[in-house]
Order: C-alpha cells, then sequence, then structure tokens
C-alpha cells in the first residue's frame, strides 16, 4: 500500500468544491527529489540481476548457444534457456481475452521476431549478466522473414483492436460514389511506430513459497494478478502487485508482457529475488507498438459539398502467432455526416513483435488518413477546408444513428478558429509567405475520441477525527492522476483537501481497473464518487437515529453533507460535525465501498465521444524543404474537468505526440534482418522543445448528463486524433504537396510532383 500525505490545500480553496481546482501535482515533489520509488528502484536481500539475450534475425530458430562460457564468467549464477526454464501451469501461447497477449517464455528454440528472447542470465551484478549474455554467442537455423505488409497474403480478421468487428456498413456507398458530382480516392501510409516511455518494463520478484510480491509498472494489476495466476497455477491473491508510479505508460503497460514474465521465471528458478529490466533497445519488439498501416479513402461529395458516401478501407500488420489488429478505419464511424459508409480492415502477418494498445489505437492512425482525405474533398469542392468540415457536421453519431449524448464540436471549431485567426487564412496554396521568405501553411484538423469506461471498485473511510481516507489500486503514469482522483476523494466525503488521504498503487487495495482509453478518471473517479457517497449516507443514519443528536429524526433525505459536517437542508445551523457522531456512537471510523462502470442502458441509447478541433501552422523553407509548426490551437470539450492544469498538459502531451505522428516517428527496419534499425532515443525521433512552437489548448465548457455521475468524459489521447491530420492539411497549404504518407520530411518538400505517395 502507499500512503501518501494529505493534499495541503491554500487557504483560499477552503470550504470549497476540490474538482475544478488547478491543483499542483500531489507526488510532484517527490518525483522532483527523487525520493519517489519506481520499479527498478527496489533492491530486496539477495537480489539477482537478470538480463535478456535477445535474436539478432526475425524468422528461423536457434541452433546453439554457449552456455558453459556464460556460466563460467565471474558472476554468473544461471542460465536459463528452453531447457531449464521452470514449467508453466499455462501455455504461453494461450489466449482468451482481448487484454491479454501471447508470450514469448522461451517455451521453445522457435524465433519469431527479432529482439525476442532466447536465453536470460542471471548474476550476482548487472555487468555480470550483461557479458555473460554476450558470451552465449548464439547461432542460428535463419528463415526469410516476411517484414512488411507487401510480403504476405491478406486476410480478413476476426475483429479488430480489442474485439470489434472488422467491417460495418450503413447505405449503399456504391450508389452514392456513382451519383457524386465530385469523387475522391487515396491512399495514406501509415508506419509502424513504438510506444517507448521513460521507465523500461522492469520487475523485482521474489517468491516466498507459492506467494509471489513483484514490483512493476502495470496500468491493470488485476487483470496481470489474473494473467500471472494463470501462468503459474496459483491464486491471484497470493500475488502482489506494487505500482505506485509509471514512468509513462502510453498502452503498452496494459498488460503482462514477455520481459516481465521471464524476470518472475528467473526468480522462481534460482530461489532468489531478481531484477530485470529491459535495455532500450530490447523495448523495441516484445513489449508492443503501433502497426503499420495502408489506408484507402474513397469519398463521394454533391454539389452543395455534403458527402454522399464515406468508404475507409484498412490493411494492417500484426505478428506471425498473435492477433490485433490497428481498427484505424473505425474513426470513420464517427465525424462527418454521410449517408453511405462502409469501414472496412484486412492484415498481413508478419515477423514482428505483436502491436498492441498504443495512445489512441486505431483513431490515431484513421484520423491522420481521414482527416487529409476530408481536406482533399473540399479542396475538390473548391470550399475552405473548416467549412467543409461544418458542411458535413454530423448531428447524430452516423454509422449508428445514436444522438450524442453531448457534442459541442461546433464551439470547438469557433473557439480554435477565432483563437487562431483562420479568417485570415487565403485559401490557395503557397499563397501565403512570413517576412523571411517562408512558406506559411495553416490546416485544421477534427479530433474525436470514444468515451471508454472500465470496471472499478473504492473504499471511502470516515475517522473518529473527522478526516477521511479513500483508497483504490490506480495508477498514474505520470498524467496526474494522484491529483484529479485525491480532488474527487475530497469532494466525495465532503471535505477539504488537508483532510482527506488518498491511497493507490497497490494490488491489495480496491480494484480500479485499466488506466487506459482515457477511461481511467471517468472510472476510477466514478467509484470513488460512489464509495463517498456510501459512507456519507451511512453517517447521516447513524446520526438520525442518535437521540442526542440535533439532526435526530430528520428524513435522511434532508440532511446534506458539508465540509465535514451534516447539516439539515436549509437550515445550516442545525447540524453537527463528522467527528460527533462518531464520538458518541464510540466507533473508530465507518467504512463505504462504490463502484464505477458504464451504464449498458445509456450506451445502448447514446454515442459518447470526447470532440475538438485542432489548428496548425506549419513554415517550409522553399529551398531546403525543412519543415516547422510554428503554432498550434487546440479546441476540446471532453465533459467535466477536474484539475484544468492537468488537463492543459494532457492536452499539450497528445498534441505534442500528434505533431510527432505527421512529421517525425517511424520504425526503420532492416529489409534484411527485420531489426529495428533506430532502436534508441537517439535515432527514434520524437519531438523535443525545439521542435514545438507556440502551443495553446482551450477547454469548451460540456455538461453531460448520460456519460457517467460526474460527467467525466477523457483527454489523453484526443489531442492527437486532431493535431497530426491538422499539420499535414497545414504542409499542403504551404507548399501545394500533398504528402499521402507519414512521417512527412525534407526529401517530400523536395520529390517532383503535387502528390507524393
Amino acid at each position: 500500500m502507499s500512503d501518501f500525505a494529505p493534499i495541503t490545500a491554500p487557504a483560499r480553496q477552503r470550504q470549497q468544491a476540490s474538482i475544478g481546482q488547478p491543483l499542483k501535482r500531489q507526488e510532484g515533489v517527490v518525483k522532483v527529489t527523487g525520493a519517489a520509488v519506481y520499479a527498478a528502484d527496489n533492491h530486496p536481500n539477495g537480489m539477482l540481476h537478470a538480463v535478456m539475450a535477445v535474436a539478432t534475425i526475425a524468422n528461423g530458430r536457434v541452433s546453439a548457444l554457449d552456455v558453459e562460457a556464460a556460466k563460467a564468467h565471474p558472476g554468473v549464477v544461471e542460465v536459463m534457456t528452453p531447457a531449464n526454464r521452470p514449467a508453466l501451469a499455462k501455455d504461453p501461447d494461450d489466449r482468451d481475452d482481448p487484454f491479454m497477449f501471447r508470450l514469448d517464455l522461451l517455451q521453445n528454440d522457435r524465433v519469431r521476431y527479432a529482439n525476442q528472447a532466447i536465453a536470460v542470465v542471471i548474476a550476482e551484478t548487472f555487468e555480470a549478466a550483461t557479458e555473460g549474455a554476450a558470451l552465449l554467442a548464439p547461432r542460428y537455423d535463419v528463415e526469410i522473414p516476411r517484414l512488411d505488409m507487401n510480403a504476405g497474403e491478406a486476410f480478413v480478421p476476426d475483429a479488430v483492436g480489442p474485439g470489434f468487428p472488422s467491417a460495418a456498413h450503413v447505405g449503399d456507398v456504391e450508389a452514392g460514389l456513382a451519383g457524386a458530382s465530385r469523387r475522391l480516392e487515396a491512399t495514406y501510409d501509415t508506419p509502424a511506430q513504438y510506444h517507448n516511455p521513460m521507465e523500461p518494463h522492469a520487475i523485482v520478484a521474489v517468491w516466498d513459497g507459492d506467494k509471489l510480491i513483484i514490483d512493476t509498472p502495470s496500468q491493470a494489476m488485476t487483470i496481470a494478478r489474473g494473467r500471472l495466476a494463470g501462468l503459474f497455477g496459483i491464486d491471484a491473491d497470493d500475488i502482489f502487485i506494487r505500482s505506485p508510479y509509471l514512468g509513462g505508460g502510453f498502452g503498452c503497460k496494459g498488460a503482462m508482457m514477455s520481459p516481465q514474465v521471464l524476470g518472475i521465471l528467473a526468480a522462481k528458478l534460482v530461489g532468489r529475488p531478481v531484477k530485470l529490466v529491459p535495455t532500450r533497445a530490447q523495448m523495441y519488439g516484445p513489449l508492443g507498438h503501433r502497426g503499420a498501416t495502408r489506408q484507402t479513402l474513397r469519398l463521394g461529395m454533391d454539389e452543395a459539398g455534403k458527402l454522399t458516401a464515406l468508404s475507409h478501407h484498412t490493411r494492417t500488420t500484426s505478428s506471425v502467432f498473435d492477433e490485433f489488429f490497428e481498427p484505424a478505419s473505425n474513426i470513420s464511424h464517427t465525424i462527418y455526416a454521410s449517408p453511405a459508409i462502409s469501414t472496412t480492415h484486412d492484415a498481413v502477418r508478419v515477423h514482428t513483435g505483436t502491436p498492441m494498445f498504443m495512445r489512441a489505437p486505431g483513431e490515431a492512425s484513421g484520423s491522420v488518413a481521414l482527416e487529409s482525405a476530408i481536406d482533399e474533398a473540399a479542396r475538390a469542392c473548391g470550399m475552405d477546408p473548416l467549412a467543409f468540415r461544418l458542411a458535413n457536421y454530423a448531428e447524430h453519431e452516423p454509422i449508428s444513428g445514436k444522438p450524442f449524448s453531448s457534442k459541442r464540436l461546433r464551439e470547438c471549431y469557433a473557439q480554435a478558429a477565432e483563437r487562431f485567426g483562420w479568417r485570415k487564412r487565403l485559401l490557395e496554396p503557397r499563397s501565403m509567405r512570413d517576412d523571411n521568405g517562408l512558406l506559411v501553411g495553416w490546416g485544421v484538423g477534427t479530433a474525436s475520441f470514444p468515451v471508454v469506461m472500465f470496471e472499478a471498485e473504492a473504499r471511502a473511510i470516515l475517522r473518529a477525527d473527522g478526516t477521511g481516507v479513500v483508497e483504490t489500486g490506480a495508477q498514474d503514469m505520470g498524467q496526474g492522476a494522484w491529483t484529479a482522483l485525491a480532488q474527487i476523494s475530497a469532494d466525495s466525503l465532503k471535505l477539504e483537501l488537508d483532510r482527506t488521504v488518498f491511497n493507490a498503487g497497490a494490488s491489495d487495495l480496491p480494484d480500479a481497473g485499466v488506466a487506459g482509453g482515457s477511461g481511467h478518471t471517468a472510472t476510477v473517479g466514478n467509484a470513488i464518487d460512489a464509495a463517498g457517497r456510501d459512507v456519507i449516507a451511512k453517517l447521516v443514519e447513524m446520526a438520525i437515529a442518535d437521540p442526542d443528536s440535533p439532526l435526530h429524526g430528520v428524513a435522511a433525505d434532508q440532511v446534506v453533507a458539508r465540509w465535514g459536517r451534516l447539516e439539515v437542508v436549509d437550515d445550516g445551523v442545525r447540524g453537527e460535525n463528522y467527528a460527533d457522531v462518531l464520538r458518541r456512537a464510540g466507533v473508530a471510523e465507518i467504512e463505504g465501498h462504490g463502484r464505477g462502470r458504464a451504464d449498458a442502458d445509456v450506451a445502448e441509447r447514446y454515442a459518447m465521444h470526447a470532440h475538438g478541433a485542432v489548428f496548425a501552422e506549419v513554415k517550409v523553407d522553399p529551398d531546403l524543404g525543412q519543415i516547422r509548426v510554428t503554432r498550434m490551437v487546440g479546441a476540446f470539450a471532453a465533459g467535466r474537468v477536474i484539475n484544468p492544469r492537468m488537463v492543459e498538459s494532457q492536452f499539450f502531451g497528445a498534441m505534442i505526440w500528434g505533431l510527432g505522428f505527421a512529421l517525425h516517428e517511424k520504425a526503420d527496419i532492416d529489409a534484411r534482418t527485420g531489426r529495428i534499425m533506430n532502436a534508441d532515443l537517439a535515432e527514434y525521433r520524437v519531438p523535443v522543445n525545439a521542435d514545438v512552437g507556440s502551443i495553446e489548448a482551450l477547454v469548451v465548457d460540456e455538461d453531460d448528463p448520460h456519460v457517467n455521475v460526474l460527467g467525466i468524459k477523457g483527454v489523453g489521447e484526443i489531442g492527437v486524433t486532431g493535431t497530426a491530420g491538422a499539420i499535414a492539411n497545414a504542409v499542403w497549404h504551404a507548399t501545394g504537396k500533398r504528402v499521402r504518407h507519414f512521417p512527412i520530411g525534407i526529401a517530400d518538400m523536395l520529390a517532383d510532383g503535387a502528390e507524393v505517395g
């Protein structure tokens, strides 16, 4: 369990709601002072270090390992190979859940992708283990790998993403295209991308008989315990996970992955605590990525610029041994009105690690293609790109016909456009320059992300001294969850922040579900709110049943809680403090419980999404082809805002990620070996400070009475979905070159022709 001191509320925040206050991070001080303990910071007595030896081929078999040379190296204790790996209760290739992935746990000598673990060296020091791994000198029987979507036969998967249908249709697309006044068909390619959080998938594992204690970053501790329980044939209650801090996650820590389980197996083999931390290069392969896509969009428009048909087909890649298919086409279900929509997917298997959830899975890849195509359609109709989007504004979700639970996208367009100065944009490309002669381009992209809720539980406690405690096994990947959830905790108990303690980050606390899908705050927040209401209701019943209470005999629905007191509605004088109720009852504390989950009936009736609009300015050197994003303005409507400071930070981070998608990020794969050539943080390019100019995020007020009790949507991923397309469209406006692959680079600017495929 992780106990944090209560947040100290500034004096001006006393006696008012915590929700909506721009508080600083609860855990900020311990992080910047180095006091925060991440998984790899743990060093139990007798701990050994484990290092993976990984394959340098993408397809074939390991024919030999020099295990004796490695074991002879000073400090090496053991070498784990398929020959001596401890037995498992379940085949690592068994999979019966979309949040579970097939694992490579030395079950045989087969190599399915580069960087797959082929052995684990365990030693007294990290250096000895590293040197021992090098001495293994593996030899291979090499087979030719399939490495891109042109190398294999495509097939239609049963499902895409975490179980979505691979195809969806409404209306007659072919008829809509045939009857259109103008038509567009274009294909867009997005590369494989790798989420590499600052903290790798470190694990420190300790076995105590059949009980397992681990320190590891996890976005879903209950799911992790269930997976490990199945693999090792033990009870989930005998597994304890500590995960108070995550140095980033982005989806890749949502499931237990092979290196983490190898660390546990190593500890079992040697009977001592073991730490295993993948190197940065080893993060590229066994720990998930965003799969490459090739997306073909066909759009039909009438004389007024209204869509008559929208077809969105995605071809993506997955591994040869597992199933995760990027659901990129599904973004076209929700944004633009069209009487006919068709979304389809097919896939090709390649020798790569399995793709998985990566920030805005499906929506990120799909939106950059859709928003580029929408811009091209606006050009074909001779319309301003924003005017075209407004002409095709969807009042109901196009694919389902459901009303939106709330939608303030028009206001997002209006506020961001005004702030950006969009009305000054000239329609023709290459028509704007700055004082230095650089080409200036302005682009817009629509942002959308579904409202996601998992299931979560929370516990709320009121103590005899009038303070409160809220507990749930939540995680904070760095986005500010500690603080936002503490604010919800205080308000749920109707206490000030400095009288509330929020505990999280361990698996012996109530299940907090999954920190993913931009649904963590909504899910856990509603569980906390329900737990607070439950314990307050118990306190009210205690008070009104007590003859010595000034509230005795008052109907329960006529009593309200206000900042540590129970009072009669509309009578602030008649009431008493929480502590007085508990003192007379002679109890030290009372406890309440709550759950957060989606309302299936509401989900059946409403389409629930967050929306936004992003405007981007780029400047391009006409001679050198260098591209710089000089301004970005985004406006987002995402339900109730718990902490404006944290929300702004989330929008900034997502917009910067979108910039990286458009201009930087790509895994370069060696066509001979299947190895990733830029498997480090120097050559795998992501935006740095110098790449980001002016950036603004506007929060558009939105009250959604349907999504959940607190009205929370999600903010973590939506900013990616509008930004990449806005930048691509701005590059076209600056240069007249429509680049249909990503990332866009200097070579594209210098290429001949107006279209770059």
